[in-house]
């Protein structure tokens, strides 16, 4: 599996995958999410145009996953990791993590931060295993607690969610 940087010819590919990857969220019960729109193209390029995109590519160069990031007080937090639902649970998740991790390492940032569901098989548990772990209120920090009080404004908090961690020596 290839990893590179998203182009701007990817980022409608980006958003057919976030589609796809939330509809199984309908299962669940969560309706909202499965039906909440992708980001938007002009911020998908602001991810893309600072270096903070990077796509999983099959053999053909196709995008199957992407993840966006950017940095929050000396980490660099997931925004976004999604996975196309024909491809799941082949490791592109934790490919791209561990990419993500690297590109950390080289710009001297100490961990990867996240925000998540708790009772979503594929969201916390699944980063627990990858290494993260949840961080309790007296350790967000404050760029943490401005993310969760944007997500807080937009519905998010009707289920479960968690601020988790990882160290980039916890690899």
């Amino acid at each position: 599996m290839r990893i590179r940087p998203a182009t701007s010819g990817d980022l409608p590919v980006l958003q057919d995958i976030e589609r796809a990857a939330g509809a199984v969220f309908r299962d669940l019960g969560m309706a909202a999410i499965a039906e909440d729109e992708p980001p938007a193209l002009d911020v998908l390029e602001q991810y893309r145009s600072a270096g903070r995109a990077w796509v999983a590519c099959d053999a053909g160069d196709r995008p199957v996953g992407y993840l966006i990031c950017e940095p929050v007080d000396g980490a660099l937090h997931i925004e976004q990791v999604s996975v196309h639902p024909v491809v799941a649970r082949r490791g592109v998740g934790r490919t791209l993590l561990t990419y993500a991790a690297d590109r950390a390492h080289e710009q001297d940032l100490t961990a990867l931060t996240l925000t998540t569901f708790t009772e979503v098989p594929w969201n916390a548990p699944y980063y627990a295993r990858l290494g993260f772990r949840v961080l309790d209120e007296a350790e967000l920090t404050p760029g943490l607690r401005k993310i969760r009080a944007h997500e807080a404004e937009l519905g998010l908090d009707r289920w479960p969610r968690v601020c988790m961690r990882r160290a980039l020596d916890n690899r």
